[in-house]
């Protein structure tokens, strides 16, 4: 009898183990044999214009360098935890996304060129988060999907309907 407990045990255990996410880095994202990312050395903003703000602001985006970006096809249905920066695509009437970008770094896709898509992830959430708590970067859990998406801001090469967003810390 105490056997076959051990198996009912292990039966239930072993998915809610490989139900842990696993920690991804941005670097995991970009196939080994893909080329080399060329950076696009065009300037930002024109320098000349640095006493006029709002033309810097009122500037159309920058064009992203690769938005078909070869993705880690291995990567799909994979539960992940990804750290990041959130870039809103839309925001509720009480300040909250739930549909935005996550992205390696912070700024990317409004003051800097958008990074290639597959360093990108479309990420959908029921909770969101609050608008005035997007400066700092964020944990963001659930599978991940290698399904491209396009917004007006930038193309990803990744989805992803988070489970989980909490702030991201560094280990003391």
């Amino acid at each position: 009898m105490p056997r076959a407990l051990f198996v009912l045990l292990m039966m239930v255990a072993l998915p809610l183990w490989a139900a842990e996410p696993r920690d991804l880095a941005w670097s995991e994202m970009i196939p080994p044999d893909a080329p080399p990312e060329v950076p696009n050395m065009t300037p930002l903003h024109d320098l000349s214009q640095m006493g006029n703000a709002l033309s810097a602001e009122s500037a159309p985006a920058a064009k992203q360098d690769l938005p078909d970006a070869p993705v880690v096809k291995a990567l799909d249905g994979q539960q992940i935890r990804l750290p990041g920066y959130i870039v809103p695509l839309e925001v509720s009437e009480e300040g909250r996304t739930t549909d935005f970008l996550l992205v390696p770094y912070f700024g990317a896709c409004i003051h800097v060129p958008p990074p290639p898509s597959n360093q990108i992830v479309h990420v959908k959430s029921e909770v969101g988060v609050k608008l005035d708590e997007l400066y700092q970067p964020y944990w963001v859990e659930g599978p991940m999907q290698v399904k491209p998406s396009t917004s007006e801001l930038a193309d990803a090469g990744y989805q992803m309907e988070a489970e989980k967003i909490y702030v991201y810390e560094l280990p003391e």
